[in-house]
């Protein structure tokens, strides 16, 4: 980036909802994983700006073009007692790449987390996005090669809940 004054990195509002929907679409084409995104503007709305909403979201805007976001939310830790901020997507637009958005989103989001006493910060990466791999070690990130990822949607989910 030719300056950081160009660059803004601003919690979304309400008008920002299309940007974030585009931007998850963009996200889901480069993780080939387009097929999945059901999400409209709608739920986007409903879901970031609900009463009690635990979903934040900012957005990166160079020169007054969005050019990525982070959306996240707080979980919680009992072995430390504190909650987490778990960066659920964090997307930069490939002609931004490698200009410092990214770092910055993170920054961002780590003072966020600190601000807010969480004890940690973490988020998940496709095993094939080594480019992100080597982007998040350079930054002192550390992967938990001991835990798998267990999830449960669609009729799995339906058949578990009649369960009960």
């Amino acid at each position: 980036m030719e300056s950081t004054k160009t660059l803004n990195i601003v919690k979304a509002e309400r008008k920002d909802v299309p940007v974030i929907l585009d931007l998850i679409k963009q996200l889901a084409i480069y993780e080939k994983m387009l097929d999945d995104v059901t999400a409209t503007e709608e739920m986007i709305e409903d879901s970031l700006f609900c009463e009690n909403s635990n979903i934040e979201c900012v957005v990166g805007w160079y020169n007054d073009k969005p050019v990525g976001f982070a959306l996240y939310f707080y979980n919680y830790s009992t072995f430390l007692g504190k909650r987490g901020l778990y960066l659920e997507d964090l997307f930069v637009i490939p002609e931004m790449r490698g200009k410092g958005l990214g770092k910055a989103l993170l920054t961002h989001l780590a003072k966020t987390a600190v601000e807010n006493n969480c004890g940690r910060l973490e988020w998940s990466v496709l095993n094939w996005n080594e480019p992100a791999i080597k982007f998040y070690e350079s930054l002192g990130a550390l992967p938990m090669s001991e835990w798998t990822v267990y999830r449960l949607t669609g009729d799995e989910l339906t058949k578990l809940a009649k369960k009960g």
